[in-house]
């Protein structure tokens, strides 16, 4: 596009900032320090990358500066902290768990008493499962909530009634409050319960639920008047009713902005960068799945030493696309979150993209001593 690019993040080590133009180190979790950043580098454009906090900086710095592409910073805090969207959804009748926001353990003790067990109890401000907990009994309660405190950089956490159903993603595109484009996947998990590790698509949701899921987008958008731009959508399909349980405005980790672009040729990731640029995005034109794709996290069943990859040769050749980064020798020691790699894989039907993403832990396996 034109753009002379400088990536940012307190990780040197990321493999984005290989291609970036320039790279400088600051914490995208600290909203003083990116607007700071970019106030110095006088940019013209800032653009979040696949995580929640880097959202909301870079909601604050655009606000700050008034650089186009974000909503306030008030309307990202609504959308991206989990116990001010569950009051959101309940005020304005969103289909969301039942769920109740607490800012000490004393009285998330006595409110948790009031939900139907099961239940999840969550830091407001983190994602993919981390310090999340689901207790079935009221044992469980009180370790659960000092869990999702300590780990809460807000010390905030939400306590939600369990929802039981398939478990899918729908990432819409919004121009001028209107859905232009929409991607609905599957969600497939491995060893963590709360951490997508694969993605498949199309959708088993039929065409009436992706529909709600436009209108409640849409509504959702009208409301807090959002601005032109990614809006993802985490749910769970309860029968035929989906259960919204996270939104965000940032693209989904794991190369799912590549799972959008091989399944329906549409170039996603650009998209996202002209609209954060707050570039114009009516050409954007929506595309249904050409085929059946599995995005898939190469994760270890145990932990130990990474002597290799083994990939089965009947998926190998199935295999579209993949990026990997593990190193011979690494010391594995979270399985639950720990990544080596991503595949992308095509199939010949849905029955056997779904039958087989659920085995391809057994088909691509890291050798662990």
């Amino acid at each position: 596009m034109g753009y002379h690019v400088i990536s940012t993040g307190n990780r040197p080590e990321e493999l984005g900032h290989l291609h970036s133009d320039e790279y400088h180190p600051a914490d995208f979790s600290d909203p003083e320090a990116i607007l700071s950043l970019a106030k110095k580098l006088n940019v013209s454009a800032i653009c979040a990358c696949c995580n929640d906090f880097s959202a909301l900086s870079a909601a604050y710095a655009a606000e700050k500066m008034g650089l186009p592409g974000h909503d306030p910073l008030k309307t990202s805090q609504i959308i991206h902290h989990k116990d001010l969207y569950r009051q959101f959804a309940i005020k304005h009748g969103i289909p969301a768990p039942r769920a109740m926001g607490f800012t000490n353990q004393k009285d998330a003790m006595a409110g948790i008493e009031s939900l139907p067990l099961p239940a999840i109890v969550k830091p407001v401000d983190l994602t993919g499962g981390k310090g999340m907990t689901t207790i079935t009994t009221m044992d469980e309660a009180k370790a659960a909530i000092e869990k999702a405190f300590a780990i809460s950089r807000t010390k905030r956490i939400v306590i939600e009634e369990f929802i039981t159903g398939s478990r899918h993603g729908f990432s819409a595109f919004l121009v001028n409050g209107r859905v232009a484009f929409f991607f609905s996947d599957n969600e497939h998990y491995f060893l963590n319960p709360y951490l997508v590790s694969a993605a498949s698509v199309p959708s088993m949701a039929s065409k009436a639920v992706e529909k709600k899921l436009c209108a409640e987008s849409e509504k959702i958008a009208s409301i807090l008047s959002l601005k032109t731009g990614i809006f993802h959508i985490q749910y769970i399909l309860r029968g035929e009713d989906p259960i919204i349980i996270e939104i965000c405005r940032r693209a989904p980790g794991d190369l799912y902005i590549k799972l959008v672009e091989h399944a329906t040729g549409v170039d996603y990731p650009a998209w996202i960068v002209r609209a954060s640029a707050g570039l114009d995005c009516n050409g954007l034109v929506h595309s249904e799945p050409k085929g059946f794709f599995t995005r898939h996290c190469v994760m270890a069943s145990r932990a130990g030493r990474l002597s290799d990859i083994y990939f089965d040769p009947a998926i190998e050749k199935m295999i579209v696309d993949k990026l990997m980064w593990w190193q011979p020798g690494e010391q594995v020691t979270d399985v639950l979150t720990t990544k080596f790699g991503i595949v992308f894989v095509k199939f010949n039907s849905q029955d056997e993209m779904m039958h087989t993403t659920e085995r391809l832990h057994e088909l691509i396996v890291p050798q662990i001593n």
